[in-house]
């Protein structure tokens, strides 16, 4: 999502600071958006920062760990085959849970490893996330609306249409109401999560879908979601859901 504390000034001055740019009414990845340079830093693996988390996360993947003294693979096996298709398929629900790809790799740690939970943004956590997920580049977004995760998809979108804050704005007044026009010389993009984690050029890392996120709370003035909250599932997966179709291109590279 485009930082909000630029985005306010649509609030604070006015629609004279948006040009119509004429864009597609179809989705459209952020990835469109980008230059030239920015396209190619994510395209080519030797290119993209974030391939080095992707090998942490391999070596994380390989390394026993907990009182189980089990690593990962011993269950899953080869990532390249037991993982592919999985990150295109989270948030979901899990005996009775919504489960973010993140909460699912904690609860393997404590209840099948014997292992402590990895903070959230932490270089372990985002390592085997951007592994994990790195299985399923280039695969669909295939979260469908069931009678089981109905309740919470109701509410993830209830978050997006609601204003917050001390500037009064919702996520969608940005990405649908005005995606596509231009706010301070950039476009505003629609706001689709197909490329998390992310390695963003602002942040100099690799972070969350959960951590931008709650950029564009504080940006809006707003009380931020907990990481790993039902609030924070529930968001995620009604905008994984909104883009169900598009590819999956995890780790990916934004401005």
């Amino acid at each position: 999502m485009k930082v909000w504390h630029t985005a306010c000034l649509i609030t604070l001055f006015g629609a004279s600071v948006l040009t119509v740019q004429a864009q597609s009414l179809e989705r459209q990845s952020s990835y469109e958006l980008m230059s030239p340079e920015n396209k190619a830093m994510q395209d080519d693996p030797t290119l993209n920062p974030a391939m080095f988390w992707v090998a942490e996360g391999e070596g994380l993947w390989q390394a026993k760990a907990g009182e189980k003294n089990i690593a990962c693979a011993s269950c899953h096996g080869d990532a390249k085959k037991s993982m592919r298709g999985v990150a295109n398929h989270f948030p979901k629900m899990i005996k009775g849970k919504l489960q973010t790809l993140e909460g699912q790799i904690n609860q393997c740690r404590v209840g099948t490893q014997g292992a402590p939970s990895l903070a959230y943004e932490s270089k372990e956590l985002l390592s085997l996330t951007a592994f994990i997920a790195s299985q399923s580049k280039g695969m669909p977004i295939a979260i469908k609306e069931t009678a089981s995760n109905q309740a919470q998809l109701q509410k993830g979108r209830q978050w997006f249409n609601e204003r917050m804050g001390q500037l009064n704005l919702s996520c969608a007044q940005c990405h649908e109401e005005r995606a596509g026009l231009k706010l301070g010389g950039s476009l505003i993009p629609q706001g689709h999560p197909n490329a998390y984690p992310i390695y963003r050029l602002e942040w100099q890392t690799l972070g969350s879908l959960q951590r931008r996120l709650r950029n564009c709370m504080s940006g809006v003035r707003a009380k931020q979601f907990e990481y790993g909250s039902s609030e924070m599932a529930q968001l995620e997966l009604f905008l994984m859901w909104r883009a169900r179709g598009m590819s999956l291109e995890a780790p990916g590279v934004r401005p």
